[in-house]
């Protein structure tokens, strides 16, 4: 499971690139999706700490259960795939 974590968090990012040079109206997708992703990432997590600060519970033990939000792991994990490609744009773009 480590080895396919880390070869798509190679593999895909640099997918991601090719096909945005051959196909430029999937960089905007991108950007959309990226977009999206960050909103619904940051509004849970801010959520998740409100409901912590409000309820006066032990936030180590409660603030985990947001790894069991599947919106939460699914965005985060494209937010970081994301990170990789626009890096890539930045290195291989020729302009």
């Amino acid at each position: 499971m480590k080895g396919l974590l880390i070869f798509s968090s190679v593999v895909l990012p640099l997918l991601m690139f090719l096909m945005a040079k051959k196909w430029t109206t999937l960089s905007f997708i991108f950007n959309l999706v990226a977009l999206l992703s960050l909103l619904i990432f940051g509004n849970i997590a801010s959520i998740s700490i409100y409901k912590i600060i409000r309820d006066s519970t032990v936030f180590m033990t409660n603030i985990h259960a947001i790894f069991l939000n599947p919106f939460f792991l699914v965005t985060a994990s494209y937010l970081g795939l994301y990170v990789i490609y626009l890096l890539l744009n930045l290195i291989l773009k020729n302009d």
